[in-house]
């Protein structure tokens, strides 16, 4: 095995930015941490804040042949994975027959396939005590109107953590979902481009830097799910207790009330 390194998918902005700022300042004995997203500039300015020597990956995780060359890269390296941090994901607001079938599938691509595909190639890579951050939101908790799919993608991020925890458990790598709500990022200039979000949930939003802070502790304390917030730690301890039926039909109203 060669470097300590950590991983971070989704590093060009938003929360993987954060990630990739916070774990500079925490980590000890991690020669690289390597960036992964499409946009190589912004990587470029992110790597000049870092002290641990940043590797650069501009690539486009849903390209079968982008993550091939990804998977070469690891074999030729063939590094210790200490940290995998699955950030890469988007989502659109708006009713499922009104929005287009290539964005929503592309929210399947990229939120479900890219990041099973990311993980299962870092874990031959892990060793005991590794860990495995995968970004899910509070939309995961049932299913959400006008975010149809991105809820369900959510929905699958949340239970695949899940149970890949089980799995690696008797190896000693550990799985935590994060689970946040409305976060202060550049999500909703592309989430909002056909609908918008209610006014409540707004609300509820909270900076990157907290969620962050929040995702490492529980993955350091070995835990399953991060869910930052009291309102958000509510919803969902509510999406457990309540039927499904019920919250959205109280849902359905808010979105009414909006409307009028």
């Amino acid at each position: 095995m060669g470097k300590n390194i950590v991983i971070i998918t989704g590093a060009s902005s938003g929360i993987g930015q954060e990630f990739a700022l916070q774990l500079d300042a925490l980590l000890y004995r991690t020669d690289e941490i390597w960036l992964v997203a499409r946009r190589k500039e912004r990587m470029k300015e992110l790597s000049k804040l870092l002290n641990i020597p940043a590797k650069i990956i501009p690539m486009d995780v849903t390209g079968d042949g982008e993550m091939q060359a990804f998977a070469k890269l690891l074999e030729s390296e063939k590094p210790r994975i200490r940290l995998l941090v699955n950030c890469a994901g988007f989502g659109y607001m708006g009713r499922f027959d009104e929005l287009g079938i290539g964005e929503q599938t592309a929210m399947l691509r990229v939120n479900c396939e890219a990041l099973t595909a990311m993980t299962w190639y870092c874990i031959p890579y892990m060793e005991r005590n590794s860990r495995v951050i995968q970004l899910a939101s509070s939309a995961a908790f049932l299913p959400q109107k006008k975010f149809a799919v991105y809820a369900a993608t959510k929905s699958y991020v949340l239970s695949f953590s899940m149970a890949l925890r089980e799995e690696l458990r008797r190896k000693g790598i550990w799985v935590t979902a994060v689970c946040p709500g409305p976060v202060e990022t550049e999500f909703f200039d592309i989430a909002e481009k056909y609908g918008s979000t209610l006014a409540v949930k707004k609300l509820t939003m909270v900076p990157a830097d907290r969620v962050v802070r929040q995702a490492l502790r529980a993955a350091r304390d070995k835990k399953a799910v991060s869910v930052c917030s009291l309102p958000i730690k509510c919803f969902h301890v509510l999406s457990k207790a309540l039927p499904h039926a019920w919250i959205l039909w109280i849902m359905n109203g808010m979105y009414g009330l909006e409307k009028k």
